[in-house]
């Protein structure tokens, strides 16, 4: 059984204060509800676990009842950190759930062949990442206003989501993480810490994460 958890409990604090970007409407729906539906219309997806913010969860269910969903789903309450989140969402996994396909609730372009290619990926080897080679010149600088070096592009790549791995495998990440007492930015950081290779599965289209509003406009025109 291959499950999806997408995290949808951050504040989203750079889009500017009292503005919940998952509900911005973008193409006709929120942004939140593209990226719900692209992982129920994915077949290789079994199930949805939605993390969210405490308050919300009327929201979401409200706009669950506006959608043509086929895939059962869950809400579970989301935590401090990121991190927390997505341990929580692990936690209501279905018992039977051997793959799991973590993605930001505010990245709405994700394909389904992505979403599968990342799943197949983690079956295999354990941990996989959607990600896209960086193709602008990447300078380094310690004090934000010098440039420090200069770093060979060649080597580097943006990570996104889905993030997919074997289940055993993220819990015993994640473990190590809470038990360490620290913070990550991605799961993948996790698996860095046990000693788990992740396999890169590279984005063939854009699949960018709403941040700010900017943003917006670039992902209607893809969505479109």
């Amino acid at each position: 059984m291959t499950s999806a958890i997408i995290v949808a409990a951050g504040r989203g604090t750079r889009m500017g204060p009292n503005i919940d970007k998952l509900f911005l409407e973008v193409s006709g729906a929120p942004v939140v509800a593209h990226t719900w539906e692209r992982f129920d219309d994915a077949e290789c997806i079994d199930e949805i676990i939605l993390v969210v913010r405490d308050g919300l969860q009327s929201a979401f269910e409200e706009l669950a009842a506006t959608l043509e969903l086929q895939k059962p789903y869950r809400f579970v309450a989301g935590g401090k950190e990121r991190q927390d989140s997505v341990w929580n969402g692990l936690q209501a996994l279905a018992a039977s759930a051997e793959i799991v396909a973590i993605q930001d609730a505010a990245r709405p372009c994700t394909t389904a062949d992505l979403i599968e290619a990342t799943v197949d990926a983690a079956r295999q080897s354990g941990a996989a990442v959607a990600a896209q080679r960086v193709i602008d010149t990447i300078k380094q600088s310690d004090d934000g206003q010098i440039i420090a070096r200069h770093l060979d592009r060649s080597r580097l790549w943006a990570v996104q989501t889905p993030q997919t791995f074997r289940v055993e495998v993220i819990r015993k990440a994640l473990a190590a993480v809470r038990e360490k007492g620290l913070l990550v930015t991605d799961d993948t950081a996790a698996c860095e810490l046990i000693g788990q290779p992740v396999r890169l599965i590279e984005s063939s289209r854009p699949n960018p994460k709403v941040t700010v509003s900017s943003d917006l406009h670039f992902i209607e025109l893809l969505l479109g």
